[in-house]
């Protein structure tokens, strides 16, 4: 896979908006304006939304013909983009993936606008996926030429929910305008306050755990090399992933403490494979490698490069520690 290594840095272009909805009719009701102003500037439109949401805004006479949506069908003018994906779903990883696509999207486009509806069931424990998510687009997206408008239950189960959103969001839906958002705070900020990155689910015994140093990369490639191919990867999958560990785990020798640690978890014959990538250094940004860096700078490609190259990259700090987790499912 070729990878972006370096973006020229610019000036923020993406509008994150949020808005606060009363019933599912609601949702509808806020976002069919925005759906249908940016058909009117001829702007692709993308949905990351309930079915039945967007069933609703493709019978809303100024959206018919709505395109494609981030729920997975295809239409004209646009890339669907994804859905969580494992029972391990990471905001920062569907973020970057999210990035990704908006990118291909936007290509010789002045911009794209994109509905993000609240989901329930993607809460977790403690509603924290939806501020790790809109915390990490503040980042991943901020030179894309986007209006993301992202709709929030008044009474959500979690109150974190609500908390997340009213700091994420520069910009707030009010009276059918975008306005300026008093209660915004940077993404970083927010997720500082609140503890940093959650950490994903607990995992059982790996099949294969090793300690290493500088000198001992090689023999991390060499694993991770092997367990691809026991799992089922074909051979340019095995050398995206072993690229995408390589990565992390020259990270985790050069700012750790010394006390790295690779585990693996391997389904033989399934194409699936799980890594995780433990060193004792203290994790200060907690939302790294989801934007690429300066030419300029001669540092911090890293996880950005490991980023592109898995289905899954999330990376936790605790007291132990800084961690990162690394899934292909595929």
């Amino acid at each position: 896979m070729r990878v972006e290594t370096t973006r020229t840095a610019g000036a923020v272009r993406l509008r994150h908006a949020v808005g606060f909805s009363a019933s599912a009719a609601d949702v509808v009701t806020l976002a069919a304006p925005s759906v249908a102003a940016a058909r009117g500037r001829d702007e692709p439109v993308a949905l990351a939304v309930r079915p039945a949401t967007e069933r609703a805004l493709a019978a809303v006479p100024a959206a018919a013909g709505l395109p494609a949506a981030l729920t997975g069908r295809n239409g004209a003018g646009t890339v669907p983009l994804s859905r969580p994906q494992g029972p391990d779903h990471s905001g920062q990883t569907l973020a970057a993936r999210w990035a990704r696509e908006l990118r291909t999207l936007t290509r010789g486009r002045a911009g794209v606008t994109v509905i993000v509806e609240h989901d329930p069931d993607l809460d977790g424990l403690d509603g924290g996926f939806w501020t790790e998510l809109d915390a990490a687009l503040n980042v991943a997206l901020a030179d894309i030429p986007a209006t993301l408008l992202c709709l929030y239950p008044q009474l959500p189960l979690h109150l974190e929910v609500a908390d997340g959103a009213r700091h994420n969001h520069p910009l707030v839906l009010v009276d059918g305008a975008l306005r300026h958002n008093a209660e915004h705070r940077g993404a970083r900020e927010v997720l500082t306050d609140r503890g940093g990155v959650p950490a994903p689910a607990v995992l059982g015994p790996p099949d294969q755990v090793m300690g290493f140093d500088t000198w001992q990369l090689v023999e991390v490639r060499d694993t991770v090399a092997r367990a691809a191919r026991a799992a089922g990867c074909d051979a340019d999958r095995v050398a995206d992933l072993v690229l995408a560990v390589n990565e992390v785990a020259t990270n985790a020798v050069e700012h750790g403490n010394g006390d790295a640690h690779l585990a693996v978890w391997t389904a033989p014959g399934t194409r699936e494979l799980l890594c995780e990538v433990h060193d004792g250094g203290r994790l200060v940004d907690p939302l790294p490698g989801l934007h690429a860096p300066h030419p300029s700078d001669p540092r911090g490609r890293g996880l950005w490069i490991a980023r592109q190259l898995c289905d899954l990259l999330h990376v936790w700090g605790d007291d132990a520690g800084t961690h990162v987790r690394i899934r292909a499912l595929r």
